[in-house]
């Protein structure tokens, strides 16, 4: 029989060490189904406003083999997705990769893999948050037969202003609970979806009216037409970024309905869902636009920022606003619902004592963890607006730098999944391959893409040309991100050593038991 476990918003160290008990943290247990879990991690992933900035710069690195490194991309995603699954299984926990790589490789590795993922997310939500401000203006410019209204966007103090405002409403939805997110997603994720089944259904039905059309082939999922390991790292590396985010229906475990097997049962679900959406979009838009450097080609680099900006009126004709305000909506969404996964990490990390009791405060009302994501949006925003000054060039470096920061954690926490369930895997033929070979498989790949991207953006010319001594900014960003990390580790080691001595989470840590 299931046992619920219920715990204040803290719990001291020293009882944590005596008792090696996860327990739970104080959030609302059962408030999210399967359906309610999916549609979060689809929000979270953001298929409108991922695709129209990744077609351009993947069309770019690989032509028309796009469908095929989508393809490529998605298979260490499932195969971490189902390590994920097992994981969560046998401990689900808000704190997912931070407390499982813990358990598996010490304080020391688990306290990295919960870095690497909160400054994941801080940055795409400072990120997001940019891009929904000039998609707003945009909105506005083209609701309103103003033009001039989307250059707004360009005024870097409105713009940071009005970054600040979207980040605001963001932290009051997610603050208020799982509920409130829950009603908002529904409705955005809706209309986003809905919007991009028009443009694909207008799209295949007037491909052959358009002047850079090209017709569909089966050649285009035939990875062989890649000219080299380096264009599939850099498609796979952008295709890793376009399904990001699918861990978030993990990371409400405590908060989900037979949290065990439902959250678990969602991120594979989410990842799958997307890869559907993908094509999709994808081949539609290729057969539309071609990928040519011209017009309204894919390949053409005054369209790479924003592919739908481009296409919409040709596709949609008069309804073309209705894609801007999707790609709006998109953004939002994804900048709400992206808020749940840093929140939790971060209460989780509070709460095991490796990071400040602080952070660990509950909101009384609400139940969530309130401190946490207010801090979060501080975070985020104070992030943007200081690169947005800086420089664009900073920013958008930070941006691809991000791919470094996914491939580490998710490569970390699948290898974890092997080592943690490594006396286990030979006793079913089940377990060997769900515990073992998908694990090691998708975690090794997405290392060997790290590599392979690390290397690459060594050379100034990988992202904006910006370079510190001859070296890349974005292996700088991306390298120093989690270099800081390091430091950081290094100061809470000192200010609160229980947790880096094994005191609060151990292998043999009984899992957190959630209602069914």
């Amino acid at each position: 029989m299931s046992q619920t476990i219920r715990a204040g918003a803290s719990k001291s160290t020293s009882a944590a060490a005596e008792s090696h008990d996860i327990s739970g943290k104080g959030l609302k247990t059962g408030q999210l189904g399967l359906l309610a879990v999916v549609v979060l991690g689809i929000s979270t992933i953001a298929p409108a406003y991922t695709l129209t900035g990744a077609l351009g710069p993947t069309v770019n690195e690989v032509g028309l083999q796009l469908p095929v490194i989508f393809l490529i991309g998605f298979i260490p995603m499932i195969l971490v997705s189902l390590a994920y699954r097992e994981l969560n299984a046998d401990s689900p926990d808000s704190g997912t990769t931070f407390t499982w790589v813990t358990k598996a490789f010490g304080p020391w590795v688990g306290w990295m893999g919960g870095w690497g993922l909160l400054a994941a997310n801080i940055i795409v939500l400072s990120n997001l948050a940019g891009v929904a401000v000039d998609f707003f203006y945009l909105f506005l410019a083209q609701a309103t037969g103003s033009p001039e209204l989307a250059d707004l966007a360009s005024n870097k103090l409105l713009n940071v202003a009005t970054c600040f405002v979207f980040v605001a409403l963001a932290v009051w939805i997610s603050y208020r609970g799982l509920h409130t997110t829950k009603i908002v997603q529904y409705g955005l994720v809706g209309f986003q979806l809905l919007v991009l089944g028009i443009f694909v259904a207008m799209a295949f039905a007037n491909w052959s009216t358009s002047e850079t059309a090209v017709p569909f082939s089966w050649e285009w999922f035939d990875v062989t037409k890649v000219e080299t390991f380096g264009q599939i790292a850099a498609g796979i590396s952008l295709s890793i970024f376009v399904y990001w985010g699918w861990d978030v229906c993990l990371t409400v475990n405590e908060e989900t309905a037979n949290g065990k097997k439902t959250a678990g049962a969602a991120g594979t679900l989410t990842a799958v869902i997307v890869l559907g959406i993908y094509l999709l979009v994808t081949i539609a838009t290729m057969m539309f636009a071609g990928v040519g450097d011209t017009g309204i080609g894919l390949n053409n680099p005054e369209n790479h920022a924003n592919v739908f900006t481009a296409l919409a009126s040709p596709v949609m004709g008069p309804f073309a606003i209705l894609m801007s305000l999707a790609v709006l909506s998109s953004s939002a969404a994804s900048l709400q619902s992206t808020f749940t996964s840093p929140s939790r990490s971060l209460l989780a990390m509070a709460h095991y004592g490796a990071l400040p009791e602080r952070f660990s405060h509950m909101s009384k009302k609400f139940s969530t963890p309130g401190f946490a994501t207010v801090a979060a949006g501080v975070l985020s925003a104070g992030f943007y607006a200081v690169m947005h000054v800086i420089s664009e060039n900073v920013l958008n470096d930070t941006i691809l730098a991000l791919g470094l920061m996914i491939c580490f954690y998710y490569g970390l926490t699948a290898i974890a999944c092997a080592w943690y369930f490594r006396n286990s895997v030979f006793s079913s033929v089940r377990n060997f391959f769900l515990r073992l070979v998908c694990p090691v498989l998708g975690g090794v790949g997405l290392f060997v893409v790290f590599l392979q991207t690390a290397m690459d953006s060594w050379d100034p010319e990988f992202g904006s040309g910006s370079e510190i001594f001859g070296v890349g900014l974005v292996f700088i960003l991306g390298i120093g991100i989690l270099a800081l990390g390091a430091v950081v580790m290094l100061v809470q080691s000192r200010m609160r050593p229980g947790f880096f001595r094994g005191e609060t989470i151990r292998k043999d840590t009984p899992a957190l038991v959630v209602p069914e």
